[in-house]
């Protein structure tokens, strides 16, 4: 499992709100955002953004392809747990 970005991007590509992310999806997956952003309870409503930005940042990534390829293939390139934590610890970052 790869907790670190493959590749650094820019924060503003996809806004972590849901305008930013129902206007980087498009059609049918659009909907499905939206309709499960006004089915979700509010306790459930923050994980279900978190999770439909990451799939907007991958369908606006321009390897996106690629990387949902090699992620179904198992050629992904993964860090482990461990590492993360590591690294996180190295930069002086929380890891809670």
């Amino acid at each position: 499992m790869s907790a670190q970005p493959i590749h650094p991007h820019e924060p503003d590509r996809v806004p972590r709100n849901a305008d930013g992310i129902g206007a980087a999806l498009s059609g049918e997956r659009r909907m499905e955002f939206y309709r499960e952003l006004l089915a979700a309870a509010p306790e459930n409503a923050e994980a279900l953004l978190r999770r439909w930005w990451c799939e907007a940042m991958l369908d606006t990534s321009p390897d996106g392809d690629q990387l949902t390829e090699a992620a179904l293939t198992g050629t992904l390139a993964t860090t482990s747990v461990a590492e993360v934590i590591a690294r996180r610890q190295e930069a002086g970052l929380p890891v809670e």
